[in-house]
């Protein structure tokens, strides 16, 4: 992960975001990390997995558009009710 002061992101936004789509940015204060910026699709992945049960988590590694990984969640999880 890169890491960026507050006042680089502020002076170098555009910067900051093509860094972001590519990893996550830490960016720092006073020489601490406070915030992350992360592209839509790592957000979407991390909300995926908090959403997740935890018997369907491993479709998160099999790809895909985040539509069709939470249709097989879905799918997986009323499977594993009939059980």
């Amino acid at each position: 992960m890169q890491s960026m002061s507050a006042r680089d992101a502020k002076n170098s936004f555009g910067k900051l975001i093509d860094i972001a789509r590519a990893e996550p940015v830490a960016i720092e204060k006073h020489g601490r990390a406070v915030v992350v910026v992360l592209s839509i699709e790592a957000y979407e992945r991390l909300q995926f997995v908090r959403e997740t049960p935890a018997e369907a988590t491993p479709i998160v590694s099999q790809g895909g558009d985040l539509r069709t990984r939470q249709a097989a969640v879905s799918t997986n999880a009323k499977l594993v009710g009939k059980g």
